[in-house]
């Protein structure tokens, strides 16, 4: 039995329920020849005759009483499983997706704690990960997205915060090579960058055009490892001011450009951004976010 065929069982069920086609036509909102289609429609298909019809409305044979019960049966359920979502709109329960790039997880984590202490029914899933996920098929609740302004039309896209990025070495890289006082100078040195040579990020576009790809000694893909190798003195390379801010260990090479900033984004698909647990949580999310940026 194909899903198409709901509409003619749902039709069956409200006829045999009522006994008679302007019954049944009345509640589904229909025209009654639209009921007539739907029951010649369905005996057809099943091979058999669902109703006995005469001058008072429509009586289920035997066939017609089984088909009853199951419709009946489904109708429930489905009455129940559309209360049970409805009230998952209007409560702040069950699994919260969250979705971001690389490397903001240490900023994050506090939100997800206070969003949980509020809400301790919720669960949370945090993916971090470069790939785009996409909202319209469900693949999460709220994105954190960098780079430019995303286009979805489906998407709700709201400015977060910019993030200041600057150029770090370690004090053992300086001791070692030395500290880079111009960009000319930037050609002799060791730099430490994404994997991705498709990185949008715009300090890694500014890399890609300033610094000889020869240069870039070691890549990685996460923003994590990243860090550890400008921290292990393996080369220069960008680091958030916020981050760097309190690490002894971390010189800056040189004062930030503005073409090195990165403005994040929040992202929901249209269909959940009034949800009630997603409107929870941008609001301590952006709360959070107040302290993130660093000039």
């Amino acid at each position: 039995m194909m899903i198409d065929t709901w509409d003619e069982i749902r039709t069956a069920f409200q006829v045999a329920r009522l006994g008679t086609v302007s019954g049944a036509a009345e509640v589904l909102g229909v025209h009654h020849a639209t009921v007539i289609r739907h029951i010649d429609a369905l005996e057809k298909r099943l091979g058999s005759k669902l109703f006995q019809r005469h001058a008072r409305g429509y009586t289920p044979t035997e066939a017609g009483q089984e088909l009853l019960k199951v419709a009946q049966t489904t109708e429930e359920q489905f009455s129940q499983l559309v209360s049970r979502i409805k009230g998952h709109g209007e409560t702040v329960s069950g699994e919260l997706v969250v979705t971001s790039i690389n490397g903001i997880s240490a900023l994050l984590t506090p939100v997800f704690a206070a969003f949980q202490e509020a809400h301790p029914a919720v669960t949370i899933r945090f993916i971090s990960d470069m790939r785009v996920f996409r909202l319209d098929y469900g693949e999460a609740h709220v994105a954190i997205r960098a780079g430019g302004a995303p286009q979805e039309p489906d998407n709700v896209v709201q400015p977060l915060v910019t993030m200041h990025m600057g150029l770090f070495a370690s004090k053992s890289y300086i001791a070692r090579h030395g500290h880079a006082q111009t960009v000319a100078e930037m050609a002799s040195h060791r730099f430490v960058g994404a994997d991705d040579s498709g990185n949008r990020a715009p300090f890694y576009r500014w890399m890609q055009a300033h610094v000889p790809p020869q240069s870039v000694v070691y890549r990685a893909s996460d923003t994590s490892a990243v860090l550890d190798a400008i921290r292990g003195g393996i080369g220069m390379g960008f680091v958030n001011t916020r981050s760097a801010r309190d690490d002894d260990m971390l010189v800056q090479i040189m004062p930030p450009l503005p073409e090195w900033v990165a403005p994040l984004w929040i992202v929901t698909h249209v269909d959940l951004h009034r949800s009630l647990k997603v409107q929870s949580f941008l609001a301590i999310l952006k709360n959070h976010a107040q302290d993130w940026s660093c000039e």
